[in-house]
C-alpha cells in the first residue's frame, strides 16, 4: 500500500534513482567481466606462447631424430654434418656452452654477491643510489657490443698476459674472452636481485646479531646471506639461464669451430652460436641441417628448464626449513 504522505513526483524521482543505480550496477558488472577476461587472456597468452614454442621444438625435432638416433646425438662428441658419414654429436656444441657459462659464472656470481653485500649492508644511502643504477646500466648495453669488446679488447689482453711459451698460441677467438664478457654482462642481474633479497631481510635479525656482539661483516655473512638465500638462489639461476642462452657474445668472440674441448683458451662453437650460424646460411627448409636447429634448440630449452626446476626446488626447500 502506497504511503499517502509521498507525492507522485517523489515516487517518480525515487523510481528513476533506483533505475539509475540498477543501470550503473549493470554497466559495472559488464566492465568487470570484460576486464577480468582481458586479464585472463593476458595471463593465458604467456602459457599458450610457451606451449606453442615447445610444440614447435618437439615437432621439428622429430624429423631430425628420424634420421639421427638419440644415442648418437647424446653420446657422440663430433659434429660434422657436411662430412660423409655425417655425425651429430651434441657434446661438441655443449662443451662450448658449458665452458663459456662456467667462466661467466665464475666472474658474475662472486662479484655480484660481493657487490650486493656491499650495497645492502655497508654502502651509504647516497652511494647506493649512485652505484646501483650505474651498475644496472651494464645490462642495457647491447650484447653485440659486449661481443666486439671481448674480441677487440679482452682477447688481445689475454694473448698479451699469457706467455706463448707456456700456453701456446692463443687464438684470437677463444671461449675465455667470451666468458669474461658474459660474466661482466651478468653481474647486474646477480647483484641487483641479490641486493633486493638481502634488503628484504627484517632489520630485527640484524639488530639481534649486533646485540650478540657480531660486527657488520659477520652479520652480513652469517645472518643476512643465509636469510636471503632463497632470493639469492633465484638470482643465481637467472644468471645461469642468461649465460646458457647468450648468443651474440659467443657468436662474435668464441668462434664457430665445432669441436669438443674443455680448454677455455680454445676456439669453439656454442649451441646458440650454431643456431645463429645455420639460420643465416642457405639451409633449405625441411633438410636435416634445418631440423638440427630445432634439436639443438630443444636441448637448450631442456637445460634451461632443468636449472629452473632446480632453483624452484631449492627455494621451496629453503622456505620449508624456515
Amino acid at each position: 500500500m502506497a504511503n499517502p504522505s509521498v507525492s507522485p513526483n517523489q515516487r517518480k524521482v525515487r523510481r528513476r534513482s533506483l533505475d539509475a543505480n540498477r543501470t550503473q550496477r549493470t554497466i559495472r558488472s559488464v566492465i568487470e567481466f570484460v576486464v577480468e577476461w582481458c586479464l585472463f587472456l593476458a595471463a593465458a597468452s604467456s602459457v599458450m606462447i610457451t606451449l606453442g614454442i615447445v610444440f614447435t621444438l618437439f615437432y621439428e625435432s622429430l624429423g631430425f631424430f628420424r634420421h639421427v638416433s638419440l644415442g648418437a646425438f647424446l653420446g657422440d662428441t663430433v659434429w660434422t654434418p657436411n662430412f660423409e658419414p655425417p655425425r651429430y654429436g651434441i657434446w661438441s656444441l655443449a662443451s662450448g656452452t658449458i665452458v663459456t657459462t662456467t667462466v661467466a659464472l665464475a666472474i658474475a656470481i662472486p662479484v655480484g654477491t660481493i657487490v650486493a653485500l656491499y650495497l645492502s649492508e655497508f654502502a651509504q644511502p647516497f652511494l647506493r643510489e649512485i652505484i646501483k643504477p650505474s651498475l644496472e646500466l651494464l645490462s642495457a648495453i647491447p650484447t653485440v657490443v659486449y661481443g666486439y669488446f671481448a674480441l677487440m679488447f679482452i682477447a688481445p689482453l689475454i694473448r698479451y698476459c699469457l706467455p706463448e711459451a707456456i700456453f701456446g698460441n692463443v687464438p684470437t677467438k677463444n671461449m675465455l674472452s667470451a666468458g669474461i664478457a658474459m660474466g661482466i654482462m651478468i653481474i647486474p642481474y646477480v647483484s641487483s636481485l641479490s641486493e633486493d633479497a638481502m634488503r628484504a631481510v627484517p632489520m630485527l635479525m640484524r639488530e639481534g646479531s649486533f646485540a650478540l656482539g657480531a660486527n657488520r661483516l659477520t652479520t652480513a655473512l652469517r645472518v643476512v646471506y643465509p636469510a636471503a638465500l632463497s632470493g639469492i638462489a633465484a638470482a643465481y639461476i637467472l644468471g645461469i639461464s642468461r649465460a646458457v642462452g647468450e648468443t651474440m657474445i659467443v657468436a662474435v668472440a668464441a668462434g664457430l669451430q665445432t669441436k669438443f674441448t674443455l680448454n677455455p683458451l680454445d676456439e669453439s662453437c656454442t649451441m646458440t652460436a650454431f643456431i645463429v650460424n645455420i639460420a643465416q646460411g642457405d639451409t633449405s627448409h625441411g633438410s636435416i641441417n634445418y631440423q638440427a636447429i630445432f634439436a639443438v634448440g630443444l636441448s637448450l630449452f631442456l637445460i634451461t628448464l632443468l636449472f629452473n626446476c632446480v632453483g624452484f626446488y631449492l627455494r621451496h626447500r629453503y622456505r620449508e626449513t624456515q
